[in-house]
């Protein structure tokens, strides 16, 4: 029997933000004892203090009973070589991976790698992308820095740091959540933020407000972000089918390819009554994950897409695809949906 996926939390925020202080305060914690961290480089993660021996290769095991290692040639192979190191017991079995990005870092290659790499999602799965925001510099950073929008924007979670230092000033507060209002949100200063925003149990979480689906959209919904960057959130108006699932699949890929940042969704599958999980980045979708059962009281098929500089009206029609019947070919394009051959 297959061993079950390790959970995967991708570790994002811009230079300075506080990404180190925050892994160093979670890696002390005895609930985080058998937990793998990679990282670009070790100089940049500061965990010199909680090394005691340097294993083989670029692999170091941490005081407390962590491993550390830097990412090798890339990612995907970093990850193989650590499943392949554990299953043949030459490392500490982990029961968690944390990857933390530097500061420059555009989070969706990586999201890419975890959710389309076989590599990867053999052995793996994506748990929720933490994203550090400083409560002192972020704002200036929105300003100047493309990757701090993206970083937010994409993020499951954000930790806002360095509030001992100054409460975060009320515009930032308003630019997240324009920038992602679904996202959880924590302060450091709460000692318990780290164990918090790094908690398993909520991969499925789905924001409670929805727009309903129509075929002529009200543009009071349409809301502008930082960067042209937005979230919409969709009920559809009845469940998919998997011919639906798999043409809108295609068609926002080949329509708006890396201008889709990160879409989540909760769908029940017309032809079966599965209920399933699905989410992408950019031009990759993983696989539906089949779920025993609805993840909270709402059973409405639900959907979240995080874009950049992707016209509202274009997006809301690329949903007609969904009620695609069965056996109805994935090929559909915006015309054909445009004049309702779907």
């Amino acid at each position: 029997m297959a061993a079950p996926a390790a959970p995967v939390f991708l570790l994002s925020g811009f230079l300075g933000s506080g990404k180190t202080t925050l892994l160093n305060t979670l890696l002390k914690a005895a609930s985080f004892a058998h937990t793998a961290v990679i990282v670009n480089e070790f100089g940049e993660i500061g965990l010199d203090h909680l090394l005691i021996a340097r294993g083989s290769d670029n692999v170091l095991l941490l005081e407390a009973g962590c491993l550390c290692c830097t990412i090798a040639d890339s990612l995907h192979e970093t990850l193989a070589d650590l499943n392949f190191r554990k299953v043949r017991g030459e490392i500490p079995v982990f029961e968690r991976v944390i990857i933390e990005t530097t500061g420059l870092a555009d989070p969706a290659p990586i999201l890419n790698t975890l959710l389309g790499n076989r590599l990867v999602t053999d052995h793996y799965r994506l748990d929720s992308v933490v994203v550090t925001v400083d409560a002192q510099h972020a704002l200036a950073g929105l300003d100047v820095h493309a990757e701090v929008a993206k970083q937010i924007a994409v993020a499951d979670r954000l930790v806002i740091t360095k509030g001992d230092l100054a409460a975060p000033p009320d515009e930032l507060i308003a630019r997240l959540d324009r920038l992602n209002p679904h996202a959880a949100r924590f302060h450091s200063r709460d000692p318990t933020a780290a164990l918090v925003a790094f908690a398993p149990g909520e991969r499925h979480r789905l924001p409670k407000r929805f727009v309903p689906v129509h075929r002529h959209p009200d543009r009071q919904h349409f809301q502008r972000h930082d960067a042209n960057i937005r979230a919409d959130c969709f009920v559809l108006p009845q469940p998919p089918t998997w011919a639906g699932i798999a043409g809108w699949w295609r068609l926002v890929s080949e329509t708006f390819g890396d201008r889709m940042l990160r879409c989540k969704g909760l769908l029940e599958i017309a032809d079966t009554g599965d209920i399933v999980f699905v989410q992408g980045v950019q031009r990759v979708f993983h696989s539906p994950e089949r779920l025993p059962d609805w993840p909270d009281a709402d059973h409405r098929s639900r959907l979240v897409c995080i874009t950049r500089d992707v016209d509202e009206a274009e997006l809301r029609l690329t949903l007609r695809s969904f009620d695609a019947p069965a056996g109805t070919s994935p090929n559909l394009t915006l015309t054909d949906l445009q004049h309702g051959r779907n």
